[in-house]
Protein backbone atom coordinates (compact mmCIF):
# COMPACT_ATOMS: atom_id res chain seq x y z
CA UNK A 1 0.00 0.00 0.00
CA UNK A 2 1.24 3.48 -0.90
CA UNK A 3 0.40 6.64 1.03
CA UNK A 4 1.07 10.30 0.36
CA UNK A 5 1.35 12.58 3.39
CA UNK A 6 0.97 16.25 2.56
CA UNK A 7 3.15 18.93 4.14
CA UNK A 8 0.49 19.82 6.74
CA UNK A 9 0.66 16.21 7.89
CA UNK A 10 4.46 16.15 7.99
CA UNK A 11 4.41 19.35 10.05
CA UNK A 12 1.81 18.14 12.56
CA UNK A 13 4.31 16.92 15.22
CA UNK A 14 5.89 20.38 15.20
CA UNK A 15 2.57 22.18 15.82
CA UNK A 16 1.38 23.37 19.23
CA UNK A 17 0.38 20.15 20.99
CA UNK A 18 -1.86 21.80 23.59
CA UNK A 19 -5.05 20.92 21.67
CA UNK A 20 -6.24 17.30 22.07
CA UNK A 21 -7.12 16.96 18.35
CA UNK A 22 -3.60 18.01 17.34
CA UNK A 23 -2.10 15.57 19.84
CA UNK A 24 -4.21 12.70 18.45
CA UNK A 25 -3.39 13.59 14.84
CA UNK A 26 0.30 13.72 15.77
CA UNK A 27 0.17 10.27 17.37
CA UNK A 28 -1.64 8.84 14.34
CA UNK A 29 0.87 10.44 11.97
CA UNK A 30 3.78 9.04 13.99
CA UNK A 31 2.20 5.58 13.83
CA UNK A 32 1.95 5.88 10.04
CA UNK A 33 5.62 6.88 9.90
CA UNK A 34 6.52 3.88 12.04
CA UNK A 35 4.76 1.65 9.49
CA UNK A 36 6.72 3.34 6.70
CA UNK A 37 10.00 2.70 8.54
CA UNK A 38 9.10 -0.96 8.99
CA UNK A 39 8.07 -1.25 5.31
CA UNK A 40 4.45 -2.11 6.12
CA UNK A 41 3.40 0.98 4.16
CA UNK A 42 5.12 2.57 1.18
CA UNK A 43 5.61 6.34 1.17
CA UNK A 44 5.31 8.66 -1.81
CA UNK A 45 7.52 11.76 -1.96
CA UNK A 46 7.08 14.51 -4.54
CA UNK A 47 8.65 17.62 -5.97
CA UNK A 48 5.87 19.57 -4.22
CA UNK A 49 6.89 18.23 -0.82
CA UNK A 50 10.50 19.20 -1.53
CA UNK A 51 9.41 22.65 -2.72
CA UNK A 52 7.20 23.41 0.29
CA UNK A 53 9.69 21.97 2.74
CA UNK A 54 12.49 24.10 1.31
CA UNK A 55 10.42 27.21 2.11
CA UNK A 56 10.30 26.35 5.82
CA UNK A 57 12.45 28.90 7.70
CA UNK A 58 12.97 26.44 10.58
CA UNK A 59 15.94 24.43 9.34
CA UNK A 60 15.61 21.85 12.13
CA UNK A 61 12.03 21.08 11.11
CA UNK A 62 12.74 21.12 7.37
CA UNK A 63 15.77 18.89 7.91
CA UNK A 64 13.73 16.40 9.89
CA UNK A 65 11.03 16.33 7.21
CA UNK A 66 13.47 16.05 4.32
CA UNK A 67 14.84 12.81 5.80
CA UNK A 68 11.57 11.15 4.76
CA UNK A 69 12.46 11.60 1.09
CA UNK A 70 15.09 8.88 1.50
CA UNK A 71 12.50 6.46 2.89
CA UNK A 72 10.06 6.97 0.03
CA UNK A 73 9.19 4.02 -2.17
CA UNK A 74 8.14 6.33 -5.01
CA UNK A 75 9.29 9.84 -5.92
CA UNK A 76 7.12 11.96 -8.21
CA UNK A 77 8.83 14.44 -10.51
CA UNK A 78 7.00 17.27 -12.28
CA UNK A 79 5.37 16.65 -15.62
CA UNK A 80 2.56 18.16 -17.66
CA UNK A 81 -0.06 15.53 -16.78
CA UNK A 82 0.28 16.35 -13.07
CA UNK A 83 -0.25 20.05 -13.76
CA UNK A 84 -3.27 19.42 -15.98
CA UNK A 85 -4.85 17.07 -13.48
CA UNK A 86 -4.20 19.51 -10.63
CA UNK A 87 -6.23 22.16 -12.45
CA UNK A 88 -9.21 19.78 -12.35
CA UNK A 89 -8.79 19.31 -8.58
CA UNK A 90 -8.74 23.04 -7.82
CA UNK A 91 -11.90 23.97 -5.94
CA UNK A 92 -12.85 26.42 -3.24
CA UNK A 93 -10.97 24.93 -0.29
CA UNK A 94 -8.42 23.16 -2.49
CA UNK A 95 -5.89 25.69 -3.75
CA UNK A 96 -3.36 25.15 -6.52
CA UNK A 97 -0.59 23.81 -4.23
CA UNK A 98 -2.95 21.36 -2.55
CA UNK A 99 -4.27 20.28 -5.96
CA UNK A 100 -0.70 19.62 -7.10
CA UNK A 101 -0.07 17.47 -4.03
CA UNK A 102 -3.22 15.45 -4.71
CA UNK A 103 -2.29 15.11 -8.37
CA UNK A 104 1.16 13.80 -7.35
CA UNK A 105 -0.50 11.17 -5.16
CA UNK A 106 -2.73 10.09 -8.05
CA UNK A 107 0.23 9.99 -10.46
CA UNK A 108 2.12 7.74 -8.04
CA UNK A 109 -0.94 5.49 -7.72
CA UNK A 110 -1.05 6.02 -3.97
CA UNK A 111 -4.11 4.48 -2.40
CA UNK A 112 -4.31 7.18 0.28
CA UNK A 113 -3.65 10.90 0.51
CA UNK A 114 -3.28 11.75 4.19
CA UNK A 115 -3.81 15.29 5.40
CA UNK A 116 -4.90 17.38 8.38
CA UNK A 117 -6.06 20.19 6.08
CA UNK A 118 -9.76 20.76 6.79
CA UNK A 119 -10.36 22.31 3.36
CA UNK A 120 -9.09 19.23 1.57
CA UNK A 121 -10.94 16.88 3.90
CA UNK A 122 -14.17 18.83 3.39
CA UNK A 123 -13.97 18.37 -0.41
CA UNK A 124 -12.54 14.85 -0.48
CA UNK A 125 -15.61 13.39 -2.19
CA UNK A 126 -14.96 15.60 -5.22
CA UNK A 127 -11.51 14.12 -5.79
CA UNK A 128 -11.08 10.91 -7.77
CA UNK A 129 -8.12 8.58 -8.03
CA UNK A 130 -7.07 8.50 -4.37
CA UNK A 131 -8.79 8.09 -0.99
CA UNK A 132 -8.35 11.19 1.16
CA UNK A 133 -8.16 10.60 4.91
CA UNK A 134 -6.98 12.32 8.06
CA UNK A 135 -4.22 10.49 9.93
CA UNK A 136 -6.80 9.44 12.55
CA UNK A 137 -9.20 8.07 9.95
CA UNK A 138 -6.41 6.17 8.25
CA UNK A 139 -5.14 4.59 11.47
CA UNK A 140 -8.66 3.71 12.63
CA UNK A 141 -9.45 1.91 9.37
CA UNK A 142 -6.18 -0.01 9.57
CA UNK A 143 -7.16 -1.58 12.93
Amino acid sequence: MLVYLDMCCFNRPFDDQSQPRIQLETEAKLLIQQKVRSSVIGLVWSFMLSYENSANPDTDVSGSISNWEHLASVTVTPHQEIIEQAKRFELPGIDSKDALHISCAVAARAQYFITVDKGILKHRNRVTGVHIRSPLEFVEQED
